[in-house]
């Protein structure tokens, strides 16, 4: 535009008295004027590389949530081979749960099958679930199962593709999970629960006895309790619980973090975590919506209450195909 006006002011002074001279000015001019946009367009080129990057680098400083930034729980649930009906309900109470901001994996634990049909059964359910650990060791409850499952999992786990079949993450999990089969974990608010905690050296659960709210009192009770990733490691290495393996599992585990001065960042996971209402004692109060855990589920009918008070069918699409009043 600038230059179809100065075309027209040039060829009207053209025809004057001064036109040669003119003309001589304004090829000057017009050659100035290009020089300086060319100048100009390169700067302003750059001044858009420049604002990328910058705009780049102050974003890479924002707590933008990525796959990188996911909390990776592991949940293993110690049950028994022969509890092929306790597996199959709770891979439907925990294969509905969604999870906004994280990833949990559930997986049933148990040692070496030693009958035949265990050997069919438990290769089907492998096959269509995915969702078992077999450990190298003979099925006990108070000889070292809950040792042999955390120190096996960095061999296990190592070069393990992640759940989206691509190479694993280091470390696979952030945090791992002991969990009792009579215990029903909310998935998202366990999550939720852990993301301002540290993820190094922590031991999260309920602390025992049940009126103590100091997380460094002794140990977490075997509802189910969490340490990081680190931890899991130190107990593959360390010669601590090798040297004591046998006695309550759960006080064990808290001795051997007492003994090899681990867990320096505990989290105490009451009220979030209790016994289920009835009967009452000082480990129960009523079901809340702020629950990580209920624990001692012992029957279809506490099961039942439980999911109902947490509305977990909600999301039921209707459908001709079903009428559920």
């Amino acid at each position: 535009m600038i230059l179809t006006i100065l075309e027209s002011k040039f060829f009207n002074m053209a025809k004057s008295k001064k036109g040669p001279r003119f003309i001589v000015s304004s090829f000057l001019f017009i050659a100035f004027l290009c020089t300086i946009a060319s100048i100009n367009e390169i700067r302003f080129d750059h001044l858009l590389t420049f604002s990328k990057c910058a705009l780049s680098l102050d974003n890479s400083t924002l707590p933008i949530h990525s796959s990188d930034d996911e909390i990776r729980v592991l949940i293993g649930i110690l049950t028994l081979p022969d509890q092929y009906h306790r597996r199959h309900f709770l891979r439907l109470v925990y294969g509905t749960q969604s999870v906004s901001r994280g990833r949990v994996d559930v997986k049933f634990v148990f040692c070496n099958i030693t009958k035949e049909d265990q050997k069919v059964l438990l290769a089907l359910e492998i096959m269509r679930y995915d969702d078992i650990i077999i450990l190298n060791c003979t099925e006990n409850m108070n000889r070292g199962k809950t040792y042999t499952f955390f120190s096996s999992l960095p061999d296990m786990l190592k070069d393990e593709p992640d759940g989206s079949g691509s190479a694993g993450s280091y470390p696979p999990y952030h945090y791992v999970m002991k969990g009792d089969d009579d215990a029903y974990f909310r998935l998202d608010n366990l999550v939720e629960s852990l993301r301002p905690l540290p993820r190094e050296d922590l031991y999260y659960g309920y602390t025992i006895p049940c009126e103590n709210m100091d997380p460094y009192g002794h140990y977490m009770a075997g509802m189910g309790y969490l340490i990081s990733w680190d931890t899991v490691e130190w107990l593959r290495n360390s010669d601590i619980p090798k040297k004591h393996l046998e006695g309550p599992e759960d006080k064990v585990f808290g001795d051997w973090m007492k003994d090899g001065r681990r867990g320096k960042n505990r989290h105490n996971a009451k009220w979030s975590m209790y016994n289920y209402p009835d009967p009452p004692t000082k480990c129960t109060h009523e079901l809340w919506p702020n629950t990580v855990a209920v624990h001692l589920l012992k029957t279809q009918e506490k099961w039942i209450q439980t999911l109902k008070y947490f509305n977990v069918t909600q999301d039921l699409k209707p459908s001709k195909l079903y009428h559920i009043p």
